[in-house]
């Protein structure tokens, strides 16, 4: 199963085509911009805790059979924020003190 590769940042709407190099996942496929995740979130996943990663690019040359984003394309499906941004805050403050790898 491949990652979905979703096409925007859930905090500000900006547009991650699947070779942006500034998409940010967590272990969710959550999908944020690295300008969001390094400014309000704080490296904190607003819906489970967690911390990000950098999204891995998908190769656009098929060098495996069916292993391509023409094969296996990206996401169209826009994903938006599950909570209100002052809740985010809060969650962000409560939990950003703590490393990602202790969460």
């Amino acid at each position: 199963m491949a990652l979905e590769l979703r096409p925007n940042c859930e905090y500000c709407d900006k547009d991650l085509p699947p070779g942006a190099p500034d998409a940010r996942i967590c272990t969710y496929e959550c999908t944020f911009c690295a300008d969001c995740v390094n400014g309000p979130l704080e490296n904190v996943c607003p819906n489970c805790g967690g911390g990000f990663e950098k999204r891995p690019i998908r190769p656009a040359r098929e060098w495996r059979p069916g292993l391509s984003l023409a094969k296996r394309p990206a996401s169209t499906k826009r994903v938006g924020l599950s909570y209100r941004r002052e809740e985010i805050a809060a969650f962000v403050r409560e939990v950003a003190s703590v490393p990602a790898d202790k969460r």
